[in-house]
């Protein structure tokens, strides 16, 4: 099938293509689906699935401080990724709610799946940890930290803390530790429970508190990468040096100046912001997210995040293995971490692409291609699909000469 340069497809979503309708949207008379007032206030699981999947190679200008193009013009082969568009839709490879695609700055490819819509913040998962880091990245950028801080210790910046009562060790956590998820910090699921049944031990630093009296001793061979620990120290760190709390701080210095007003973030129990997960964004938000990281952590000119720091945050300072290689396939090795970043390498044909990711359980991914000045934002509810490998066998391909 041929397809105009400026096209919109609507794709039946009843498991196999059906017809496809195809019309030129220079003036987009039809639109990404929005959620109506009422459907957003459904949980996810309630969202009514989308009749027809929504393909757009000339993403609208919505004026939100993303900038546009049209796929196969500003880049791309629009023929591969509508092919793969279509085939999402037929639900070969998963069960995505949404895909974006910007090349060199332009958003130039946008679609809609199943429980997606343009305007409904979507679960984001462990995409979260990386939102975080780049709150610290900004704390850095304004002076309340700074790059040497982050081999300090944690409890170091932590004045409401009663260092007798810790297991031996923790002076032996850093930031960097934090951020890389090698606290060394081991607390059974049992013990948790026990805890919770306290909650009023879990708030403020009383949290952190806890973790440090109740954790197994910190020790060189305990602070190996254990994914999951370290988001909430960091958090914690954040409250204490910024002024005010950390969820004001994030809000005026992040979400404010990237224009993010549809998101939901949940409270902690110790009563900060999460900092590993509960947290929603729109998947155009998601493309803001990524487009401050690949500008080196400049947006719309205004340096928000410290160049060193993302360099090192997006950096593979520790090779996870590939042995359990999250979301891969036969184009994807040597897996890596960095400051709540993944890393891979993505290889298409003779050739290998380093890729940096968000990324969240069940398919939520910022992933960026800086070779290729390639990001491709993505939402889902599938935790056994291959994205990863989608991305290197049939995304790569189509923005390489």
């Amino acid at each position: 099938m041929a397809f105009t340069l400026k096209c919109l497809l609507t794709i039946a979503l009843s498991g196999a293509v059906g017809s496809i309708a195809v019309a030129d949207i220079g003036q987009h008379t039809q639109l990404a689906p929005e959620a109506s007032a009422t459907e957003a206030k459904l949980s996810f699981r309630e969202m009514p699935l989308l009749e027809t999947a929504f393909i757009d190679t000339t993403p609208a200008n919505r004026n939100d401080g993303l900038m546009v193009g049209e796929l196969g013009v500003d880049g791309g082969n629009q023929e591969m990724i509508v092919k793969l568009a279509e085939e999402i839709a037929a639900g070969k490879h998963g069960k995505y709610d949404s895909l974006l695609i910007a090349h060199q700055g332009k958003l130039l490819f946008e679609s809609y799946y199943l429980r997606g819509r343009v305007n409904l913040p979507h679960f984001q998962a462990s995409a979260t940890k990386t939102y975080t880091s780049l709150a610290l990245g900004r704390a850095i950028q304004l002076g309340y930290l700074s790059m040497a801080d982050l081999d300090k210790p944690v409890m170091s910046f932590l004045s409401d803390l009663d260092p007798t009562k810790f297991v031996e060790g923790v002076e032996r956590i850093t930031l960097n530790n934090a951020l890389t998820m090698t606290t060394g910090i081991r607390i059974s699921r049992e013990q948790w429970q026990e805890l919770e049944k306290n909650p009023g031990q879990l708030k403020g630093q009383g949290y952190i508190q806890t973790m440090f009296e109740h954790s197994a001793p910190i020790t060189e061979a305990s602070q190996q990468f254990l994914y999951g620990t370290g988001p909430d120290l960091v958090m914690q760190v954040i409250e204490a040096v910024v002024p005010g709390s950390a969820e004001a701080f994030i809000k005026a210095q992040l979400l404010d100046k990237l224009g993010i007003t549809n998101y939901h973030w949940q409270t902690h129990p110790s009563g900060l912001p999460e900092a590993g997960w509960r947290v929603r964004m729109t998947s155009r938000d998601m493309a803001k997210w990524g487009t401050l990281a690949i500008n080196k952590g400049k947006w719309q000119g205004e340096q928000l995040i410290p160049p060193a720091y993302l360099a090192k945050a997006t950096s593979r300072i520790l090779l996870t293995g590939d042995e359990d290689f999250h979301y891969g396939g036969k184009d994807t090795s040597n897996q890596g971490y960095g400051y709540f970043w993944w890393g891979a390498d993505l290889k298409v044909g003779n050739n290998s692409y380093h890729a940096v990711s968000a990324q969240g359980g069940h398919g939520q991914f910022i992933t960026l291609i800086e070779a290729l000045d390639l990001m491709i934002v993505h939402t889902a509810h599938d935790n056994d699909a291959s994205y990863l490998q989608v991305t290197a066998e049939r995304i790569l391909p189509a923005f390489i000469d």
